[in-house]
């Protein structure tokens, strides 16, 4: 049986009188995609802001590699941040740096913290590659569609070869056929990096496409969690407006 990388437990979040978490749970195994599906409000950008320690949960557990993170001091936190790729929603690369420089950023944040022989310029290189961008080293971002800023920001998720991705709406903004793109591109990523990716989205063709196991957010706890397949056929209410066209 494959071990949980992340496991989320019970976890609380309110403000004021606003209860945006109630109690959700999660976890994700090695090598899978687990999709995370929830209305605007329904706090999946609560959840990933504790789970990379922007944010305090009021109450529950958060572990990553069987690491509690609120037990661990910044240091600590740090090193452990380097195990982990995100994806902005929007890509959020530095509009003054080249492609280049954005991705040895975290690299200069971050190298005495990794463990590799490579040099930066072969680890912008090598990533840059898998998302099929190694042409466009040192442009700008100004210079690139959004399809090859989300690109970029994929490369840029990687540099650090992390083994849990978080991303966060991929394909928002995008058309359909560079959507499909990132799609594909994002299976690539999980079968060359051999990462496990909770992937928080919207969208629908999306989720059928790379998800493993999907769970949706309601009412701040884990509503339901199945397969694809089982999900949409569900005849619950709440479960079949999450997959109507």
């Amino acid at each position: 049986m494959k071990k949980p990388v992340l496991e989320i437990n019970e976890l609380r979040k309110s403000f004021g009188e606003n209860h945006v978490l109630n109690g959700f749970s999660l976890q994700l195994f090695e090598g899978e995609n687990l999709v995370i599906m929830g209305k605007s409000g329904s706090g999946k950008s609560v959840m990933i802001k504790c789970l990379v320690g922007l944010m305090a949960a009021d109450s529950g557990t958060i572990k990553i590699k069987d690491f509690d993170i609120v037990s661990l001091g910044q240091n600590e936190l740090d090193v452990l941040r380097t195990e982990i790729g995100f994806l902005f929603q929007g890509s959020a690369l530095y509009d003054s740096m080249t492609v280049r420089e954005n991705l040895e950023f975290p690299l200069r944040r971050n190298r005495d913290k990794i463990k590799t022989s490579q040099t930066t310029e072969a680890l912008v290189v090598e990533a840059l590659e898998n998302v099929g961008l190694a042409h466009a080293i040192d442009l700008m971002p100004a210079e690139l569609s959004g399809g090859m800023q989300r690109r970029v920001a994929l490369a840029r998720a990687l540099i650090l070869k992390p083994k849990i991705i978080l991303y966060d709406e991929p394909t928002t903004g995008l058309d359909p056929i560079t959507s499909k793109e990132i799609i594909q591109l994002m299976r690539h990523i999980q079968q060359t990096y051999q990462t496990s990716s909770l992937i928080i989205t919207h969208d629908v063709d999306c989720a059928r496409v790379i998800s493993n196991r999907m769970i949706l957010l309601v009412d701040g706890i884990n509503y339901a969690e199945g397969t694809f397949e089982e999900l949409s056929q569900s005849q619950d209410p709440k479960v079949k407006a999450f997959f109507k066209t």
